[in-house]
């Protein structure tokens, strides 16, 4: 089979590798859709802890069951699914995993990490993934390209709830890449009374607007954020902000922009930043609440699913450009571009 095998930092080759063997509880899947998140470039281009080079990334995945050891009841050949990319440690016993909250196990269990992941021909899951995974099979109207994308839905979905967004509140998104957009589409299903957007580019901007059309858009290389988000609601700030670009800048304007007992979640992770410099008066006088959210749970990869299915989010409006498995590294150029929404990588193709 081939595989896209990350070498080492900025070196990935597609490499032919023995078929993976399907143990008593485990299971052998063939990727058919699996879209380049940005956690997958900056793994490419910085590592990451829990990785170990030679290997195999990607998470964000939908594909078909081709194998199925005898142990395994959950799943059947000709399964189509997708695979949230947390995988709780349930045999740890910790709070977090009898809670439901896998994905804050120290271990951080994850697709493309410590696990299998997807840019590959055949992807094992092995007998941990199997019974632990948030797998969630997908109906026959829902096409694999459109079906990856609900892994970054679901961390959508997680951010928003965990961030107590519901009906009436006013909300802010900083940063409209993919994730952002689906926030936006997200929030008139939570019942938002007024949704600010916020992007750097205009380019990028306009591209995001149809996810949203009636959101007031904000282009902060030409319009003041703090400013303008003030200004248009009497000074109040809005009741949530989520901040899905990974600047400091974005972190430091959220906290101004938030309104008395509102949430900011700082979303999107900082790279290559300087550490966010809090003044902890605004905050305590503001009784705002500062939070974060990661990953995402079973529960929200199964809503996600059904979002997508029933075409409340239509997944197809993200996909800018697809490659074989052969070119994953222009996909990888492609993502940094920014030229598009969603790149995916179709691992059956390019033999």
């Amino acid at each position: 089979m081939k595989s896209a095998v990350l070498e080492e930092l900025n070196l990935i080759t597609v490499q032919d590798r023995p078929d993976p063997v399907c143990g008593d509880g485990e299971a052998i899947i063939e990727p058919q859709s699996v879209s380049v998140c940005g956690s997958d470039v900056r793994i490419f281009r910085y590592g990451n802890l829990r990785v170990t080079t030679p290997t195999v990334i990607g998470h964000e995945v939908a594909g078909v069951v081709t194998q199925v050891g005898k142990d395994v009841s959950n799943l059947q050949v000709g399964d189509r699914i997708v695979i949230g990319a947390d995988v709780p440690d349930m045999e740890s016993g910790r709070e977090y995993t009898l809670k439901g909250m896998g994905n804050l196990c120290p271990e951080n269990y994850a697709i493309g990490y410590q696990l299998d992941g997807a840019f590959q021909q055949k992807m094992k899951l092995d007998d941990f993934t199997v019974k632990y995974g948030p797998i969630v099979k997908i109906p026959d109207t829902l096409s694999y390209d459109e079906a990856c994308i609900a892994e970054p839905l679901a961390c959508a979905i997680h951010g928003l709830e965990l961030a107590q967004m519901s009906l009436g509140k006013s909300i802010c998104v900083i940063g409209l890449g993919p994730i952002g957009c689906m926030i936006l589409e997200l929030s008139k299903y939570f019942g938002a009374s007024k949704v600010f957007a916020a992007q750097r580019s205009r380019k990028r901007l306009d591209m995001a607007r149809e996810f949203l059309p009636d959101a007031r858009f904000i282009a902060t290389e030409e319009e003041d954020l703090v400013e303008t988000v003030l200004k248009e609601t009497d000074g109040e700030g809005v009741d949530l902000v989520i901040t899905t670009a990974g600047t400091t800048q974005a972190q430091e304007d959220a906290i101004k922009i938030v309104k008395k007992r509102g949430y900011v979640n700082l979303f999107a992770g900082l790279k290559n930043q300087p550490p966010l410099v809090i003044d902890s008066n605004r905050i305590h006088y503001k009784e705002c609440f500062i939070m974060g959210s990661h990953g995402s749970t079973l529960p929200d990869v199964e809503k996600a699913v059904q979002l997508l299915a029933a075409g409340k989010i239509s997944a197809k409006k993200y996909i800018s450009k697809t490659f074989p498995l052969s070119e994953i590294q222009d996909a990888f150029m492609y993502h940094e571009s920014r030229a598009g929404m969603k790149v995916i990588v179709k691992p059956q193709q390019g033999e």
